[in-house]
């Protein structure tokens, strides 16, 4: 026997009147030929969000040369040679838990934080650009209704004064970060608080980053990931926590979120 014929696709629901008469295996397979056929299309996206949470280093920045300049700069403050470190692997992570890794004392990675920090913001900050395509896509997703929120484990007294010199700033509805203590330090932590704010609660939120911090944060509260290859990260590193979306650009996360791609 033919499948009833559905004319009305834009109207089709349980609800409505030219609902076919199908059974229960019946309309699960069409509605996933539907949605199939959404996504190879591209007619819409199929996961809805009402925020986005985006990380700043590697995301949205390039910011690996001041953050290494300052790093190797704090380690020989410090007495240590960076010379045989991986400095890389630091380009993410919250600073205590990267000087955590080198010093004991407590006193000595706070001494280590607050010279990186010192550092910083006479000249690494600066070193520092926007990822291709960056302002084009925070344009349209503001554009689109989207409210746009940092989560960063840059402190925000830090973050914002980057974000505003590199362009960035008027696109966002909140720029949150760490505390300058260790109070709100984990990228947990600093998930947490934005999605606490009046703005963000009962929203519908994806996190947007790079590394396997922000993969764990979103999934520490609940929260579906976006992971930013073109970033810091690899996809090995954060293929364990289940992305639902991996990035190759700046513009390809507008792409899958409003289900179209730029107009040329």
């Amino acid at each position: 026997m033919p499948r009833p014929a559905i004319r009305n696709w834009d109207r089709f629901s349980c609800k409505n009147s030219e609902m076919p008469n199908l059974g229960i295996a019946a309309l699960e397979k069409l509605c996933y030929t539907i949605l199939r056929i959404s996504v190879k299309e591209g007619v819409k996206t199929l996961l809805k969000y009402d925020a986005i949470l985006f990380d700043v280093d590697g995301t949205l920045l390039d910011s690996a040369p001041g953050i290494l300049s300052t790093m190797e700069e704090t380690f020989r403050q410090m007495g240590v040679d960076p010379a045989g470190l991986d400095l890389r692997r630091y380009l993410g992570p919250p600073l205590r838990r990267t000087f955590g890794e080198h010093f004991l004392d407590e006193a000595d990675i706070e001494r280590a934080t607050l010279l990186y920090r010192e550092s910083y913001k006479r000249r690494g900050c600066h070193m520092c650009q926007p990822y291709p395509g960056a302002a084009r896509m925070l344009g349209r997703l503001r554009q689109a209704g989207l409210i746009l929120c940092t989560a960063t484990s840059k402190p925000t007294e830090v973050a914002a004064p980057i974000l505003a010199e590199q362009g960035l700033a008027p696109f966002f509805d909140r720029i949150d970060g760490a505390s300058m203590d260790a109070s709100r330090d984990t990228k947990t932590d600093v998930i947490r608080y934005v999605l606490d704010q009046p703005l963000l609660r009962g929203r519908r939120v994806l996190m947007v980053g790079d590394r396997a911090e922000d993969m764990r944060g979103a999934a520490d509260c609940g929260l579906d990931a976006a992971a930013a290859l073109y970033g810091y990260g690899s996809r090995q590193e954060l293929e364990p926590f289940g992305p639902v979306f991996y990035l190759d650009s700046c513009d390809q996360l507008a792409d899958l979120l409003l289900g179209a791609p730029a107009a040329k």
